[in-house]
């Protein structure tokens, strides 16, 4: 194990960095015309734009929400007419999610465009190798973060 200096600010910095570029996200949005979603319902219709229909517990794990946070915001998006919910045929008990969004083309087009430029302005003067250096070392912190949850529940 790695002896580490009394204080280090990297998740500090990580935390500045998801309200910041949050922040930064959602007025492009604003500028796009794409008013009625916010950073985290984002995440969920990214995850459902990536599979046709998927689990509740499948997108827990893609976008690493609590079931319980998560549930709340499938029923508001669900009341929008934003997502169906249904049951899987194979398993009564398991709940399926599936977009049905009319403006789900024009969404999935501005997150995209929006996502790039995102990334150049993370990666403004990165090298290629840094920013795989950088990701590499994110899945890391986000593997050990996973392990720890994983052993105290």
């Amino acid at each position: 194990m790695t002896v580490l200096k009394t204080q280090r600010k990297a998740g500090f910095l990580i935390s500045q960095i998801h309200q910041i570029s949050g922040r930064i996200f959602a007025r492009k949005l604003k500028e796009m015309g794409i008013n009625d979603i916010n950073p985290a319902q984002g995440r969920i219709m990214f995850a459902l734009w990536k599979n046709d229909e998927i689990s509740l517990k499948e997108l827990c794990e893609r976008t690493s929400l609590k079931k319980s946070t998560l549930s709340m915001m499938i029923d508001k998006m669900e009341r929008e007419g934003k997502i169906l919910k249904t049951q899987a045929r194979e398993d009564k008990r398991e709940l399926r999610l599936k977009l049905i969004d009319q403006n789900e083309k024009k969404l999935n087009e501005a997150y995209l465009q929006v996502s790039v430029e995102m990334n150049h302005l993370f990666f403004k003067e990165f090298t290629e190798s840094e920013i795989d250096h950088f990701e590499e070392y994110l899945e890391r912190i986000l593997f050990n973060l996973k392990g720890f949850e994983k052993s105290i529940k």
